[in-house]
């Protein structure tokens, strides 16, 4: 697309306006900067600009700017040294450049990189963005129901999730790597983003627009099933002291007041990293064994840290699987498939939370039912997923763009 002289100049100002404005405000910086998690998200920029763009010139041109926004903000501006921000400052002057390179380059390379800042730039904003969105399920939803998740995880005569927060509490190397993936997560959708815009585009553009919806979309699944953890209901009894199966089993199920974010089910976190596996199809051995580490390690984390009970993981399959045929963009609306994947990750997803909710009573009969239906769940979510897979290729998705397509900076 050429845009006029003139635009160009004044959207390159508007950005680097707003990257000095934002990269100065004390407010922006407690609030935004100084959080981990947002910090993690911008580096993930850092890593979709030099695995699409490798060149020294902007390594230099982004470790300049964070220098030169550390000098004023920690010199001139007296805010609080922290990793965190500088870590953000990264990411910002990765972002800049990025938005810099899709309004100046020419041709293909225009494109790509438009394609690498634009979703970036929707990654950022959209994690900024979440915070409020939580907010506001936390303030339509007072009560939770999270003694009906955990009645469901006692019918399974395992609390899988308090035995994983022991072991959390028990191996602090484990309650680390974990800890570590948990926070990563936007490093590993922005290394398949990436590795796929490089390979094929339709699919990149496919599982940016997945990982973009599964926030907003979770969070009116949030408003349907609200509930926080078992650490936040247990508090110091987490992970010591869970109610014995057999009390369990006497236990008044009712909503309940608890302060939290209402983000249990389904698992968005493990929503996210399903989308990064199932994503990474085609990419290379190293980037399908991160994605798979983080798969494992989110399971770990999701309930060793007490924010998460085992169902909410199982529900998070066919809700994956009905977004990712929402988004298969490759596909008419119309195919088999595709509307198989839809329909059947939406209404199991909603026949979870209603069996949840009303007929908890029945996973009480034997534990082989709780078990059989879990398991049942996620053997369906990953056939009825790979067939969309199947479906994809055979629509072209997966032919891979020339190697010569875009030149690659290497200076």
């Amino acid at each position: 697309m050429k845009m006029p002289m003139g635009l160009k100049i004044v959207a390159s100002v508007a950005l680097l306006g707003v990257a000095v404005w934002l990269g100065t405000s004390e407010h922006f910086y407690k609030s935004a900067l100084l959080s981990i998690f947002f910090g993690v998200t911008l580096t993930s920029v850092v890593l979709i600009h030099f695995r699409v763009r490798p060149s020294w010139q902007d390594v230099l041109r982004v470790l300049g700017g964070a220098a030169l926004f550390a000098l004023v903000d920690f010199g001139f501006l007296h805010f609080r040294p922290s990793l965190a921000g500088i870590t953000s400052y990264l990411g910002i002057c990765s972002l800049v450049i990025l938005g810099l390179r899709a309004i100046w380059s020419r041709g293909p390379e225009q494109e790509q990189m438009a394609l690498a800042f634009v979703p970036a730039l929707l990654f950022v904003t959209s994690d900024w963005g979440s915070t409020i969105l939580l907010g506001w399920t936390e303030r339509a939803n007072p009560k939770v129901l999270d003694l009906y998740l955990f009645s469901f995880d006692s019918s399974l005569r395992v609390q899988i999730a308090f035995l994983m927060g022991q072991a959390y509490a028990l191996w602090p190397w484990f309650r680390a790597a974990g800890t570590a993936f948990y926070i990563g997560l936007p490093l590993v959708i922005g290394l398949v983003y990436a590795g796929q815009l490089l390979r094929d585009r339709p699919r990149a553009v496919s599982a940016m627009i997945a990982f973009l919806v599964t926030g907003p979309i979770g969070v009116i699944f949030y408003n349907f099933f609200p509930a926080v953890g078992p650490v936040h209901v247990f508090l110091s009894e987490f992970p010591w002291k869970p109610i014995p199966t057999e009390q369990v089993t006497r236990l008044f199920l009712e909503p309940i007041a608890v302060a939290g974010l209402r983000n249990c089910m389904p698992s968005l976190h493990m929503s996210w990293v399903l989308l990064a596996w199932w994503y990474s199809r085609g990419l290379s051995v190293w980037e399908r064994g991160i994605a798979m580490a983080f798969v494992v390690f989110t399971v770990f984390a999701t309930m060793g840290t007490g924010e998460h009970y085992f169902i909410d993981l199982i529900v998070a399959f066919p809700f994956v699987v009905f977004l990712q045929g929402s988004c298969a963009i490759g596909l008419r609306w119309n195919d088999t498939t595709r509307v198989i994947a839809v329909v059947y990750g939406l209404l199991l997803t909603l026949a979870w939370i209603a069996m949840l909710r009303f007929a908890l009573k029945m996973f009480w009969i034997s534990p082989i039912l709780p078990w059989a239906c879990c398991v049942l769940t996620v053997a369906t979510a990953v056939f009825v997923q790979r067939r969309l897979e199947t479906a994809m290729e055979n629509h072209g998705m997966q032919e891979p763009a020339p190697a010569n397509s875009v030149p690659v900076a290497v200076s």
